[in-house]
């Protein structure tokens, strides 16, 4: 799977929050100035042609859904940075994020707890 665009994730984004959307909800999600509906409808037809995206047809129209689902989409983009910039390495990108972000002690630890609470 190849990373998405910009403008195509922030698309799928929406797409994922509304499960179901036609372009004209898709716009009235996205923030001033709005993209003219062409623009919308061709990212959607690209996310289509991807096999990101699906629809059915509804009246003379569409209603778009996501059949990429979120969570392996954030999957393979966190593997992917992981392997971009730290060679691989989990542990290189946890301590990078924290050193950069000053986090505490506590707060590390706090992130502990909930990676155990989860296994």
């Amino acid at each position: 799977m190849k990373q998405l665009t910009k403008a195509e994730e922030e698309i799928m984004q929406i797409l994922w929050q509304l499960q179901k959307a036609n372009v004209k909800q898709v716009i009235e999600q996205l923030p001033e100035p709005k993209p003219a509906y062409n623009t919308v409808s061709t990212i959607i037809r690209i996310l289509e042609s991807k096999g990101i995206v699906s629809h059915d047809k509804k009246g003379k129209g569409h209603v778009y859904f996501p059949v990429l689902k979120k969570q392996d989409y954030s999957n393979q983009s966190l593997n992917t940075l992981v392997e971009n910039y730290f060679h691989g390495s989990f542990k290189s990108m946890v301590s990078f994020f924290v050193k950069k972000n000053d986090i505490s002690l506590s707060e590390l630890e706090s992130v502990l707890k909930e990676i155990n609470k989860d296994n």
